[in-house]
């Protein structure tokens, strides 16, 4: 097989694809989000791409339409075999997470592989890809509300099997305290201290079981910032240089104020905790309007728009890839005092809001994104069909 970029193929299926020929598919086509192609029997030409495909190989159709697939893709990539078999066999194929990065693609080009047939023009292959880091933030918002309903189970059981018990021991070692030596009245103080940390851990498990609808209002996002951004200024970040990149144009969020203020602080003392060694820390919150994007909720048939995106970025040592799939799992810590459940009570607020939270890192930086829905009013008809 050829890996000549500008070769022709010597049948009818050489010449481009004829838009005009398939208007309906074609409008059909450019409307999905995943690129799609068509590449001839011929040195694998592509015939036809979409909108999506032009932006995934960094190339207008003219240009995609006069060269081969080979041309984009590495040295003996997977993409090739799977094409070949799709023509030997006449069925079409998946196949998930192909590592499809090249100097023409870009790094990081994880995506899964759909390749079927096309019946009307034999030997012709059409490729979807479906970039993997969509499916994997999807999978982690499904684990991270799972997640928490399970943490919301066991703090429901522990408040009564745990709680009850452990005011008895306190009550027992306060009535020692009365009748033993200075010396051991060390140790009852010890075990008054430590009922009263598992204590002060069951009471903040207890916020996973409450499942009371929240009450919500118009939110001006900028506001919850000030008021983080002084806390932490007066306590963890003292040391920390935190920069502000607003867009003072942002419609008001539709939000419960005071656990804005818990999930924002709660991200911005995890991310100072992350650069305690880091020589110049910063700390950067960032608002911004991203339109088109939205999610479905399970088991209904309505879909909320969350146009609305708030970051945390530091500059600290960033997350391992063995901690980045658990995260916002409960009791998943790195830090050696630490309960696990800070990004835990993150993830189950931002779900409760309908929202979503991802977190994106490498060395020297990382991204808390949080995801929510903009407040409209429901009298105007424009802006609800919208």
């Amino acid at each position: 097989m050829s890996n000549s970029a500008n070769s022709s193929p010597n049948n009818s299926m050489g010449a481009r694809l004829d838009k005009e020929a398939l208007p309906a598919s074609v409008m059909v086509l450019d409307a999905l989000p995943h690129p799609v192609i068509m590449v001839s029997e011929a040195n694998n030409q592509i015939l036809y791409n979409n909108v999506a495909a032009e932006a995934f190989f960094r190339a207008g159709s003219a240009s995609l339409q006069q060269k081969t697939i080979q041309y984009y893709l590495p040295f003996s990539s997977p993409l090739l075999a799977l094409i070949e078999q799709v023509r030997r066999t006449g069925s079409p194929v998946n196949e998930y997470r192909v590592d499809v990065s090249s100097p023409r693609l870009g790094q990081e080009q994880i995506v899964d592989l759909h390749v079927a047939p096309v019946v009307e023009l034999p030997s012709a292959v059409v490729i979807l890809f479906q970039k993997r880091t969509i499916a994997d933030k999807m999978d982690r918002q499904l684990t991270h509300r799972s997640a928490a309903r399970t943490v919301s189970g066991l703090a429901a059981m522990l408040a009564h099997e745990i709680k009850n018990p452990l005011a008895g021991i306190r009550g027992a070692a306060q009535l020692l305290e009365m009748s033993v030596s200075d010396d051991d009245r060390e140790f009852t103080n010890l075990i008054k201290d430590e009922t009263d940390r598992i204590v002060k851990l069951v009471d903040r498990m207890e916020v996973f079981s409450d499942e009371r609808p929240i009450e919500r209002d118009p939110v001006n996002i900028h506001s919850v910032f000030e008021r983080v951004i002084t806390s932490a200024r007066s306590g963890f970040a003292r040391d920390v240089e935190i920069i502000e990149k607003y867009d003072p144009s942002l419609p008001p969020v539709f939000a419960n104020r005071d656990q804005l203020i818990q999930i924002f602080l709660n991200l911005a003392k995890n991310s100072c905790e992350a650069m305690v060694d880091v020589e110049n820390p910063k700390l950067t919150f960032t608002t911004a309007f991203k339109s088109g994007v939205h999610l479905s909720i399970p088991g209904t048939n309505q879909r909320v728009s969350l146009p609305l995106e708030f970051c945390v970025k530091d500059n600290g040592g960033g997350v391992s890839n063995d901690m980045m799939e658990h995260i916002f799992d409960p009791f998943m810590t790195t830090k050696t005092n630490g309960s696990g459940l800070g990004l835990a009570l993150v993830a189950k607020i931002v779900g409760d809001h309908g929202g979503v939270v991802e977190c994106e890192s490498k060395k020297g930086s990382t991204t808390f994104r949080v995801l929510l829905p903009a407040y409209y009013d429901k009298s105007n008809v424009e802006l609800s069909e919208n």
